[in-house]
């Protein structure tokens, strides 16, 4: 059996401009987990990251890590089909027509657009999109042009059995990805409807990872959100 770790990327930047951006706290993270990995002397045999840039950025700080200390880490491989799902597009093309139609998404609006402070804008904020996100996920939002959510889950499992088809038998590879693919790979493990797929991935905390052992007949979990490296609430962030 091989090791595939599956990492969440780090704090983006949530609410800004350009959301596909590590915060400052995200570089930490980042980095707290390269250190970690070196400490505890974990080496990979390959390694891969999503195309976005809070992918790629955490993948480059957690190699940094292994550089500095003198350790090889796998030249990094971007594979677009552990992207995210476009998560900002459905909520900006449904929640229009969603507002008109839909009392509790309408009223799950008006206290995110009344809240002041950033600590209850992000609670807000996310309590709306999860309730966007979900009924996009049951098809009640059919947007053309738009990757459905079928879609994505096909998109990421074909990545999956890309690369662990061609890995080498007993091989420990890592994927920097978000936490929508994260999901997938649990659906994959578990056999989960979308709606439980969706709600795994809310659980996971940024630069967190999760293991699977695997074959080219099985694809098990071993270990979910590990985080050992974030020390302290301020360093554990979920946006």
């Amino acid at each position: 059996m091989g090791n595939l770790f599956l990492v969440r990327h780090a704090q983006a930047s949530f609410l800004e401009q350009n959301y596909d951006k590590l915060s400052e706290r995200g570089e930490a993270q980042a980095r707290l987990l390269g250190q970690y990995w070196v400490q505890h002397n974990v080496v990979f045999d390959g390694a891969s990251t999503g195309p976005c840039s809070r992918q790629q950025d955490t993948a480059k700080l957690i190699s940094d890590e292994y550089r500095k200390a003198g350790r090889k880490f796998p030249e990094l491989q971007v594979l677009p089909e552990f992207d995210e799902y476009r998560g900002e597009a459905v909520l900006e093309r449904s929640l229009p027509e969603l507002l008109q139609i839909d009392e509790t998404i309408r009223d799950l609006h008006t206290t995110f657009q009344s809240s002041s402070d950033s600590a209850r804008k992000r609670v807000t904020f996310q309590k709306l999109f999860e309730a966007v996100i979900g009924k996009w996920v049951d098809g009640a939002v059919p947007l053309p042009g738009v990757e459905t959510w079928s879609e994505f889950c096909s998109r990421v499992n074909s990545g999956l059995t890309k690369f662990l088809v061609s890995a080498e038998r007993g091989e420990q590879l890592a994927i920097v990805t978000s936490g929508g693919p994260i999901a997938v790979a649990m659906q994959r493990a578990f056999n989960l409807s979308p709606q439980h797929t969706l709600q795994v991935s809310w659980m996971s905390p940024n630069c967190s990872w999760s293991e699977f052992l695997y074959s080219k007949e099985r694809f098990t979990l071993s270990a979910f959100n590990s985080h050992p490296h974030l020390n302290g609430a301020a360093m554990l962030t979920y946006r």
